[in-house]
């Protein structure tokens, strides 16, 4: 169990078990450790390098993501930017839709990061729900929020997007930067093609997505590119509690 001298969190929320590259940290810790080890050689190092391995990796990175997550309650995936500072609307909207996702009976799954995540996942935390973060590995290391209680980080997004809506009944979007967009649109392509069913997406900011949905209407449905019942893919809203009632409405509760 980690209990790192200097940490600036309190004692409760100190308790972490890591098993692999998954986290549990509070009433997150299991009973018990698994302890996997790649034993190597001393010699040429270049296989590990090779698209062979690149596979086994990525087959254990979906099979550490689905054991970790198989036995979560319902969930909800909340986006939004990592640049989201603490104290500012956004952020305090972003803690009163996990709390709020508690309150409904779903557990709240976030990229794990500061902002926007750290938010939600705060507000899962306090209302006393599970508090998941998908973290991904990058060149600058950010490292889950320590609201998160189960905790994984990814080497390949495209693992950890799986991750995001096998174990979400729906999205709510918060105001964010490339990789929320990233998040979006996938989300939007797989609801429109029908790859998943029954799964409402919301966008909270009527503001900050007004742009968007401007361009998708005067532009893409405009030209063709799209068609018009698109739009229907997703609300937009300003308000928590319709935010609420839309996304835990269409996934069926």
């Amino acid at each position: 169990m980690a209990n790192p001298e200097g940490n600036p969190f309190p004692a409760e929320q100190r308790l972490e078990q890591r098993l692999g590259p998954v986290l549990r940290r509070r009433d997150q810790v299991q009973a018990g450790t698994t302890d996997q080890r790649l034993l190597d050689t001393e010699g040429d190092s270049q296989w590990v390098h090779t698209d062979p391995w690149r596979v086994m990796r990525i087959q254990s990175e979906f099979v550490e993501g689905f054991g970790a997550l198989a036995e979560l309650p319902s969930a909800i995936s909340v986006f939004g930017s990592a640049r989201t500072p603490a104290g500012t609307p956004e952020y305090e909207a972003g803690v009163r839709i996990g709390r709020a996702l508690v309150d409904a009976g779903f557990a709240v799954i976030t990229g794990g990061g500061p902002g926007a995540m750290e938010a939600a996942n705060r507000g899962a935390r306090e209302g006393n729900g599970v508090s998941v973060g998908l973290g991904i590995e990058l060149p600058f290391e950010q490292g889950l929020n320590p609201h998160v209680d189960i905790g994984i980080n990814f080497r390949y997004f495209f693992v950890r997007k799986t991750m995001f809506v096998k174990y979400a009944q729906g999205f709510v979007v918060l105001p964010g930067g490339l990789g929320t967009l990233d998040e979006l649109f996938e989300a939007l392509t797989l609801v429109q093609t029908g790859k998943v069913t029954r799964f409402p997406i919301v966008l909270f900011g009527t503001e900050y997505w007004g742009g968007l949905v401007n361009w998708l209407r005067d532009t893409v449905i405009a030209q063709g590119k799209a068609s018009e019942k698109d739009l229907l893919l997703f609300h937009v809203t300003d308000d928590v509690d319709e935010a609420i009632a839309l996304v835990t409405k269409e996934a069926g509760r």
